[in-house]
């Protein structure tokens, strides 16, 4: 079972940007030993022949997906695998004893119908879907340290759902004037060939997309009601810009108490993530850029009160591909098995 001590993982899904994100995280990793790396398509070819920049370091094959290999393998399994697919496999592995983490949205959801209307599929896994955790640990941080299965969210929604959660959980602000503008850098799409992606296409261009039907919308709205403790609708409007990676999401809301300024939001943010390593609460008048979070696992929050308009603006960014992604499993892992949070994911990004 690996290495003594070193608790023995999987990936499902390893060819794609959260799977080689996953690799490269985990390598670094103290805790764990990669043992298994799954997926179809490339099953048969050496991960070195996928992503030559690893072979010095990677010695592993992928292996066609074989739950019943994958569970006398691993403890510990990510599923970074298109949506529809993870919730065909997770009952089995978890059925096994294997600790699961899905990157897609399968395991996102409180309600199956919800997940329905938005991406489809025939789900028979409503007692399985039952134990899901969400994976923000920011916000679930004990119910993921108890958590055998967990849905871990992606890029624009840990991203938005950051900047958003003190404002609602201290109703500071009027929650159905929250507005979410948010960009995203190229990776966030994939890896898989798209003609919009083509360096022709997408360089020297900013452009929206999903506009007011995001699938990322009913998820968004799932956190902020519970946050808020009743129904909440926000506006949401993804738009990609020609850069690899990075998001940055710009919030704005319309304060409840219109005497509130930059330094009680300040104070306000510090003190609900004071327990949180991965996030940077900017001082007052610094907003953050893309470029300082690339490559970490942290979120950094630039606030602003504007007096004229009683709105509150909140400034998030990421690193799409690792707290947007793959470190966000990695640091949920940490959480389930009792380690530091912090664990192999990195703090300082390079720069420039």
């Amino acid at each position: 079972m690996g290495d003594l001590g070193r608790l023995p993982v999987g990936i499902i899904g390893a060819s794609g940007y959260g799977g080689v994100q996953l690799v490269r995280l985990l390598m670094d990793h103290p805790g764990v030993e990669v043992v298994y790396l799954g997926g179809d398509s490339s099953a048969g070819k050496a991960y070195s022949e996928l992503y030559p920049h690893l072979g010095h370091c990677v010695d592993l094959t992928i292996e066609p997906i074989d739950l019943d290999l994958v569970a006398s393998r691993c403890q510990a399994v990510f599923l970074s695998l298109p949506n529809g697919l993870a919730y065909q496999m997770a009952p089995t592995l978890l059925a096994k004893g294997c600790k699961v983490l899905d990157l897609s949205a399968d395991y996102r959801f409180k309600n199956l119908e919800t997940y329905k209307v938005w991406y489809g599929g025939d789900r028979q896994d409503q007692e399985t879907s039952a134990l899901a955790v969400y994976g923000l640990p920011e916000l679930y941080r004990d119910r993921i340290a108890e958590a055998q299965l967990v849905g871990c969210p992606g890029c624009y929604v840990t991203t938005s759902l950051l900047a958003l959660a003190p404002l609602l959980k201290q109703g500071l602000i009027v929650p159905e004037t929250a507005i979410i503008d948010a960009k995203s850098g190229t990776s966030g799409a994939g890896r898989t060939a798209k003609t919009n992606l083509l360096l022709s296409e997408a360089d020297n261009s900013l452009a929206p997309y999903g506009v007011a039907r995001h699938r990322h919308i009913p998820e968004i709205e799932q956190i902020c009601s519970d946050l808020a403790g009743h129904e909440v609708m926000v506006q949401f409007t993804p738009h990609l810009i020609p850069m690899v990676r990075g998001l940055l999401a710009t919030v704005y809301a319309t304060l409840r108490d219109p005497g509130l300024v930059r330094e009680d939001l300040i104070t306000i943010y510090s003190a609900f993530y004071r327990a949180s390593p991965f996030i940077r609460i900017l001082p007052a008048g610094t907003y953050p850029q893309t470029k300082w979070a690339c490559g970490t696992n942290v979120c950094y929050i630039g606030v602003e009160v504007d007096p004229r308009t009683d709105r509150a603006i909140i400034m998030s960014v990421t690193d799409n591909l690792i707290k947007g992604q793959a470190g966000q499993a990695i640091q949920c892992l940490n959480l389930m098995m009792g380690w530091e949070e912090t664990l192999g994911l990195p703090q300082l990004g390079f720069y420039p």
